[in-house]
C-alpha cells in the first residue's frame, strides 16, 4: 500500500507543477497580448532624401536634412500673409499650433499682439522664401543632443501694403527645433519649433552671386526687432 500511496503523491504533485506552469504561461500570454494591443499602430521613419547607396539607422533618429525642412516650412507658413497681415497671421498661428511649443506660441502670439496694438499687419502682404542657392547645406543644422537641433535659414523676405513694397531684404534666422513626438495625429513630424536660439541678422548681398557680407548687422541695427 505504501507503495502505492507514495505513487499517488508523486503524481498529484507532479499534475500540481503542470498547473503551476499552465498558470505561468497563460499569465505571461496574457501580459505579452496586452504588450500587443497596446504598441503603435504607426511608426515614423526619417530618411534622407538620396537613398541610392542604401542607409541603416535607428528609427528614433532624425537627419538633419529632414529638421531643415522641417524648420523651413513651418517658419515659411507661419509669414505667408497672402492677403491680410492682420487675418493670415492670427490664422496661421493657429493653424500650425501643434508644430510650435507652448512658449514659442506664446512668443508669436505677443508678436501678433504687439504688431496689432501698433496698427502693422491690416492690408500687409507678406512672403518668406528660401534664397536660390542658398538651401540646405550640412553646416545649417547643429545638433544640440538627440532631441534638439539650431536650425540657419537663409531666406527673403517681401512685405506689401496696398500693392506697394515696403520690405525687401535677405535675413538669417536661428530656429531653434525639438523633438515631441506627442501627437501623430495633427504633427506627422514629431518635430516643434521652439521659435529662436539666437536674434536673426540681416544679410546684404555684395555682389552679382548672391554671396552674402559676412559683416551682417545687429538685428537692432536692421529694425527687425519683431522677427525674433
Amino acid at each position: 500500500m505504501s507503495k502505492f500511496r507514495h505513487g499517488n503523491a508523486a503524481r498529484d504533485a507532479h499534475i500540481m507543477t503542470l498547473r503551476i506552469m499552465i498558470g505561468v504561461l497563460v499569465l505571461t500570454l496574457l501580459v505579452a497580448m496586452g504588450g500587443w494591443y497596446q504598441a503603435r499602430q504607426d511608426l515614423t521613419i526619417h530618411n534622407p532624401p538620396d537613398l541610392r547607396s542604401g542607409s541603416t539607422r535607428a528609427w528614433w533618429k532624425v537627419p538633419p536634412s529632414t529638421v531643415y525642412s522641417f524648420g523651413l516650412y513651418i517658419w515659411q507658413q507661419i509669414n505667408h500673409w497672402p492677403k491680410d497681415g492682420q487675418a493670415d497671421y492670427k490664422a496661421n498661428l493657429e493653424r500650425y499650433s501643434a508644430y510650435l511649443t507652448p512658449s514659442c506660441r506664446h512668443q508669436l502670439n505677443a508678436n501678433y499682439e504687439r504688431r496689432i496694438g501698433r496698427h502693422e499687419l491690416s492690408d500687409r502682404v507678406r512672403t518668406l522664401s528660401e534664397i536660390p542657392g542658398h538651401g540646405y547645406q550640412p553646416s545649417d543644422v547643429t545638433v544640440l543632443d538627440r532631441d534638439h537641433w539650431v536650425v540657419a535659414l537663409t531666406a527673403q523676405i517681401n512685405e506689401y501694403v496696398h500693392g506697394m513694397s515696403v520690405r525687401n531684404l535677405a535675413i538669417q534666422y536661428y530656429l531653434q527645433i525639438e523633438r515631441a513626438d506627442v501627437d501623430p495625429e495633427s504633427n506627422p513630424f514629431g518635430l516643434q519649433l521652439d521659435c529662436f536660439a539666437r536674434p536673426a541678422q540681416r544679410l546684404s548681398l555684395t555682389d552679382q552671386t548672391d554671396s552674402f557680407d559676412t559683416h551682417s548687422a545687429s538685428p537692432a541695427e536692421a529694425g527687425l526687432e519683431d522677427d525674433q
